[in-house]
């Protein structure tokens, strides 16, 4: 009998899609192409000075050329305590607070921490590729609430009841979204955490766009919002998005004393600590003040609203308003089963992958967030680039028939 070489649970998980179609994009570049990427979710601005150079002074330190715990420097525990409370006036301790190596490893001990074979998780889609992937790796099961551009991809009270079943043990929540900018009112906010308190379940909320909210939006901790939550909510955080810091690799999870515990001995066993001159710059940043956070919030929210009017002119396509992160979602239904250049889509990922090849245009299908039909752009790219690429588009589009 021959055995397969890859376990079922590693073959079952799939390649992430937002980095596949960047990887895409940058060998294409590589090749001589002009491609302009609208793919991944990462600042263009480079991380600020005064944190490279915390690092620098790091690497110098020989404390830091050892092991150092597995949950995290203390001193890094402390800040995001202290950073907690001063953003979103979550008051928490240092127990309750476990370092890791980016939000994507938090998102896969927290889902790998509370759940066991058969538990229910309800996503609300569009939702963000890595979270179905660390819910069936862990064996929950993932149930979707699914939201359209007439709600403004924001999920109702009636929605969530729909999906909940005596299976069910979590709630994924997240505002601002990715891939949607979505971002829930106070008064929401506050309902869906009622609702999950009322039915006993667990909240896992990621806050990693907290500080990227626009126009007359803000963002409110479902934490916060209700404190009856505090037993049964995860908080999931990082560095990457605020401080443009995604290489640095720092996430963070806050729980409950004993949920953070026991990810602690998994992490213990899996990576042990996060590189030490990584969490040096990223005391530095939750410690510093948020200027370079506002110079960057600025920057997006022009972009943001060139996006949105440049994407709204083109016949056929709808793109609602983000109001937080850095992405717009525009649906892009309208305009499959059409003919472009001797072929005819009749899916979005079929549709972005012409895109790629005729506009030299990288966009990420709605395929890769559980709701086809759409296309998610990240306005987290020059100014220039991004006239340049939607205006690709619509030249492209404009050829439909």
């Amino acid at each position: 009998m021959t055995r397969p070489r890859i376990s079922a649970r590693i073959a079952a998980i799939s390649e992430s899609a937002t980095l596949a179609v960047d990887s895409k994009a940058k060998a294409m570049k590589a090749a001589g192409r002009p491609v302009i990427g609208f793919g991944a979710g990462e600042p263009d601005f480079p991380t600020p000075d005064y944190i490279v150079e915390a690092a620098v002074e790091a690497a110098r330190n020989p404390r830091f050329h050892k092991y150092t715990p597995a949950g995290g420097l203390p001193e890094l525990k402390q800040a995001i305590v202290d950073k907690t409370l001063r953003d979103s006036g979550y008051r928490t301790e240092t127990s309750q607070v476990l370092i890791t190596n980016g939000g994507k490893q938090a998102v896969y001990e927290a889902f790998a921490t509370l759940l066991d074979p058969g538990d229910e998780v309800i996503v609300i889609a569009p939702y963000w590729t890595t979270y179905p992937e660390a819910i069936k790796l862990a064996g929950g099961v993932q149930v979707d609430v699914v939201t359209d551009e007439t709600t403004g991809y924001l999920a109702s009270l009636d929605q969530l009841e729909a999906a909940r079943t005596e299976r069910t043990k979590a709630l994924l929540f997240v505002s601002p979204s990715n891939p949607t900018g979505a971002v829930y009112g106070r008064a929401e906010v506050e309902a869906i955490g009622h609702w999950a308190a009322e039915h006993g379940l667990w909240v896992v909320t990621d806050e990693i766009y907290e500080h990227l909210v626009y126009g007359g939006a803000e963002f409110t901790s479902i934490a916060t919002a209700t404190p009856e939550l505090a037993d049964r909510v995860i908080i999931l955080n990082g560095v990457a998005k605020t401080y443009a810091m995604t290489g640095w690799r720092v996430g963070w999870m806050i729980g409950p004393k004993d949920v953070v515990k026991a990810a602690t001995n998994l992490q213990s066993h899996a990576t042990s600590n996060v590189a030490n001159v990584s969490q040096a710059a990223a005391l530095t940043a939750l410690t510093g003040d948020l200027s370079a956070v506002a110079t960057m919030r600025e920057a997006f929210d022009r972009r943001r609203q060139t996006m949105v009017r440049m994407l709204n002119e083109i016949p056929g396509v709808v793109c609602p308003e983000p109001l937080g992160a850095f992405y717009a979602y525009p649906s892009v239904k309208q305009l499959l089963g059409k003919e472009l250049r001797g072929h005819r889509p009749a899916t979005t990922a079929e549709l972005a992958e012409l895109v790629l090849e005729e506009a030299e245009v990288a966009v990420v299908p709605g395929e890769a967030f559980g709701t086809p039909g759409y296309f998610r752009l990240s306005y987290a790219l020059g100014d220039d680039d991004l006239v340049e690429g939607v205006s690709r588009i619509g030249k492209l589009f404009s050829e439909l028939r």
